[in-house]
């Protein structure tokens, strides 16, 4: 399992990548994925939304149980990938590329996120 360099992650096992412009996109990792098992259903934040960095935005389904989506960083939600709504396998077959979750205009400066390095440390741990 690979984790991108350029991203950054969370203990939850998001990954936010940096800010284009104000907006970062976010996804969950493959270590995620993999322990989710095969996602079924994804209930995204919607377009408009306010998210607060730490808390629940969202969840993802699997055959094998349910998981709170949180949110790595605060800022109102610009997109949502309907990619994801329709064919939630994409969390699974992509999780750094199709199977992005939603992207976020970001107030302030994230805190508290890992490096690749350290979120691997961190999975493996």
């Amino acid at each position: 399992m690979s984790n991108p360099q350029q991203l950054r992650y969370t203990k939850e096992h998001e990954w936010l990548s940096d800010a284009v412009d104000g907006v970062a996109t976010v996804g969950i990792t493959e270590f995620a994925a993999n322990a989710l098992g095969d996602v079924v259903y994804a209930q995204l934040p919607a377009v408009g939304d306010t998210v607060a960095a730490g808390e629940t935005c969202g969840e993802l389904e699997s055959t094998k149980s349910v998981s709170d989506l949180y949110s790595p960083v605060s800022g109102e939600v610009v997109a949502a990938n309907q990619d994801v709504v329709d064919d939630p396998s994409l969390v699974n077959t992509a999780p750094f590329e199709g199977g992005w979750l939603f992207k976020v205009r970001v107030e302030g400066e994230p805190d508290e996120l890992l490096s690749a390095d350290e979120y691997t440390a961190f999975s493996a741990g």
